[in-house]
This record gives C-alpha cells, sequence and structure tokens, in this order.
C-alpha cells in the first residue's frame, strides 16, 4: 500500500483543478468537531473512573487493615474458647444460660421503676467489665488454671446473681399480682 503523500504527490495536477462542493469546509469541520468532542469526553471519563476507582480500593483495603490490626474488639483480650474445645463447651454454655436470664430480665416488667432498672445494667456492665479484664489477662498468660477457673466462676456467679434476680423479680410481680386481685375481690 503506497503512503498517501506519495499518491497526492503523483495526482496533484488531479488534486489542484477541482474545488469541494458549497459547503464542504462547514460540513467537514462540524464532523470534526463532533467526532473531537466525542473522543474528548471519552477520554477523560475513563481515567477519572479509573482513578475514583482506585481511591475507593485503597481507602477499603486501608479501612480494613486499621479495623483488623488497630480498632478490632476483642483483639486486646482471648476467651476460653480460644483455649481448648473443652472450655469452649463450657463457655458456650454459660453464655447461652446467661442469655437466657438476660431475655427473661428484659422481658420483666421493670418499667415501672426506673431507678431499679437502671441499677441493674449498671450492676451488669461492672460484671461484664471484670470479665474483660480476665479475658486481657488470659491473652497475657493462656495457659494460667487460676485465670481460667476465675473466669469459669465468673460465668457460675453471674448466672447465679441473674437467677436470683429473675426470681425476685416474679416474686415482686406475683405479689403485685395478688394484691390487685385481692383489691378486686375486695371491691
Amino acid at each position: 500500500m503506497k503512503n498517501i503523500e506519495e499518491i497526492i504527490r503523483n495526482n496533484r495536477d488531479f488534486f489542484e483543478d477541482k474545488e469541494p462542493s458549497d459547503g464542504h469546509l462547514e460540513r467537514f469541520n462540524r464532523k470534526l468537531e463532533i467526532r473531537c468532542h466525542s473522543l474528548a469526553v471519552k477520554r477523560s471519563i475513563v481515567p477519572y473512573l479509573l482513578r475514583a476507582a482506585v481511591v475507593t480500593l485503597l481507602v477499603t483495603l486501608s479501612s480494613l487493615y486499621t479495623w483488623d490490626h488497630f480498632i478490632r474488639p476483642g483483639s486486646s483480650r482471648m476467651t476460653l474458647g480460644q483455649v481448648s474445645p473443652q472450655y469452649k463447651e463450657v463457655e458456650n454454655y454459660y453464655v447461652h444460660q446467661v442469655n437466657l436470664m438476660e431475655g427473661e430480665i428484659v422481658n420483666t416488667n421493670l418499667q415501672n421503676n426506673p431507678e431499679q432498672k437502671e441499677m441493674l445494667l449498671n450492676e451488669m456492665k461492672s460484671m461484664d467489665s471484670t470479665y474483660v479484664s480476665l479475658q486481657k489477662e488470659l491473652k497475657a498468660n493462656p495457659n494460667d488454671e487460676r485465670i481460667i477457673n476465675a473466669m469459669i466462676e465468673h460465668y457460675q456467679t453471674k448466672l447465679e446473681v441473674m437467677t436470683y434476680i429473675v426470681n425476685q423479680l416474679k416474686t415482686i410481680r406475683n405479689d403485685n399480682q395478688n394484691n390487685t386481685e385481692n383489691e378486686k375481690v375486695r371491691l
């Protein structure tokens, strides 16, 4: 295939005596502007989208890294389940029982006494903070039986306290129901 310049030079006399039709330059300029504008739009959007995708990816990855290595809750703590499978079963049992008791406490009617409810919640938070400190100690000394036993005793104590609270709340509720029934009978 011949070079276009060579074709034009060889046929110079053919090109020089003919003039383009009327409006040719305007049509040519219009087509050229449309083509340049569409290419410019295509060229300008792609790099911005690519940059935005890269920035989004970097922000996501850095956030995940920061979360995993610095912020993740429990990263400075160790649970009984991480010590051995037997302790994991023990921990699962107590966690399940504590959750059941918490559900019963929530279901009892403490709305009439917001001070008692707040006091009860503060006590539970206090017990949980003690357990968190035990978890941190276990992380530092994973084979220390004293810490493991203290964690198990903590669960037992928490469960006993919660059971006592639930029983007391049920007794109070039953007494209140009996009093209201006696008042209805008197009327």
